[in-house]
């Protein structure tokens, strides 16, 4: 009784107090009464400086390894409207993309999505849905894409032998069959587009190889897609993703995968669950309407405006053609590869049948510091070309002419930014 009380004593005072302070204020100002609210503000970090100012973004050339430059049809697709991302509208525009990815793929494999996330979530789906821990997995390491999957599967328990070689050079089928049968892995990963050396790595025969010793066949194909020649069904690939940020002319953020029914029945009779939740493909497969259920149950929020880019791009693909794709690419590369010759560098993947159309890969020049010819060449000319990645640092330079910048007038620019950068940077006596 005393403590209900002394709280009623309480409650009246406090209501007695904000009456006579809203009748004194009554007649004063609005100002008056913002500048009291901000006085009795609880918060004490005050907004950043930086966001009351107008985002500013500056247009460069997008001629390194990606992201690419987006076209203006992609852009204006992303600013449509915001959807529900399970109104029966987004699920049309999903099913679009679906057909999208199954054509640059070319498979009919049911079992094909798009990832709310960069190619990496891609990698993370395929190792973490088809791998359990204990298992072995076979990693062909030629770049840092393979050093990537290699740590995914040891992060997840998985029992990791790598063949090991430096980038640019490739692993012949014979060399592949050997180490299958000598660690028997249940996945075998290998980067058709390697983007840190610029090698388009041979698919042929691989999955026959993969079948005959009952182990999937994981290719990544995130440099090389709509660029360089991939065929999913017909080179028996298990397992295929790439991103969305370079030949296929959309923003960073999502990424195909598909997988065929020899990597659905490995992944849907798990006797553990996939360490991921966001990546399980138990879910992910009825949020996109992959497992014949007529009802798509809530998963997670996919990225609306990402997957509106996507789908416009892979309309732009379609429209185009991929064999009209594989071509402009492959034809703008040559031209691109004479005229770096003819500035006196040398391409660090020889074999021209070797190469990866979408990134082309220079030695770095005797002489010169790598970092200062590129810094020069964004402080002058507004381009970004990159240096080597992983463990290609310090080897090359990288210079990416995929999707929307596959344009002749783009490489003349590129090699014209490179002549100016050799010109007037400075060079050691070697």
């Amino acid at each position: 009784m005393m403590q209900r009380a002394v709280f009623s004593r309480g409650a009246l005072l406090a209501q007695n107090t904000a009456a006579a302070l809203e009748s004194s204020l009554a007649p004063r100002s609005a100002p008056l009464l913002m500048r009291l609210d901000r006085s009795m503000s609880s918060l004490t970090i005050p907004p950043p400086a930086s966001l009351l100012r107008p985002l500013e973004v500056p247009n460069r050339y997008l001629f390194g390894p990606g992201p690419s430059n987006v076209p203006p049809r992609v852009l204006a697709a992303g600013g449509r409207p915001i959807i529900g991302h399970l109104h029966p509208e987004m699920y049309e525009i999903m099913n679009d993309i679906k057909k999208g990815i199954q054509y640059i793929f070319q498979t009919e494999n049911n079992m094909t999505i798009s990832m709310s996330g960069s190619g990496h979530a891609a990698m993370e789906c395929a190792v973490f849905n088809t791998v359990e821990p204990g298992e072995s997995v076979l990693v062909a390491v030629n770049g840092i894409w393979g050093e990537r999957v290699a740590e995914i599967a040891e992060r997840m328990g998985a029992n990791v032998h790598k063949m090991v070689k430096t980038p640019g050079q490739l692993f012949t089928n014979t060399e592949i069959e050997q180490a299958m049968a000598k660690h028997k892995p249940v996945l075998f990963f290998l980067t058709h587009g390697e983007s840190s050396a610029g090698l388009c790595h041979p698919m042929d025969g691989i999955g026959d190889i993969c079948q005959k010793h009952n182990c999937l066949f994981l290719v990544d194909t995130v440099a090389s897609m709509g660029a360089a020649p991939i065929f999913m069904d017909h080179q028996k690939i298990d397992i295929l993703y790439t991103g969305s940020q370079k030949a296929l002319n959309a923003p960073p953020g999502t990424a195909p995968i598909s997988f065929n029914e020899r990597a659905c029945d490995k992944m849907f009779n798990r006797k553990t669950k996939p360490v991921s939740y966001l990546l399980d493909m138990t879910h992910l497969s009825n949020y996109w309407g992959c497992d014949g259920q007529t009802v798509r149950a809530y998963h997670h929020t996919g990225p609306v405006s990402g997957f509106f880019s996507l789908r416009e791009s892979l309309a732009i693909l379609a429209e185009k053609g991929l064999e009209e794709s594989w071509r402009q690419h492959k034809e703008l590369a040559a031209y691109l590869y004479k005229g770096l010759e003819d500035l006196g560098l040398t391409l660090f993947i020889r074999d021209k049948d070797l190469r990866l159309p979408s990134v082309t890969t220079i030695a770095i020049p005797k002489g010169y510091n790598w970092r200062e010819l590129l810094v020069y060449m964004m402080k002058n000319h507004n381009i970004e070309m990159t240096g080597g990645l992983g463990p290609s640092i310090g080897m090359v330079m990288r210079i990416g002419l995929m999707g929307y910048n596959c344009k002749k007038s783009n490489a003349d620019m590129a090699l014209h930014a490179l002549e100016d950068a050799l010109k007037n940077c400075k060079k050691s006596k070697v």
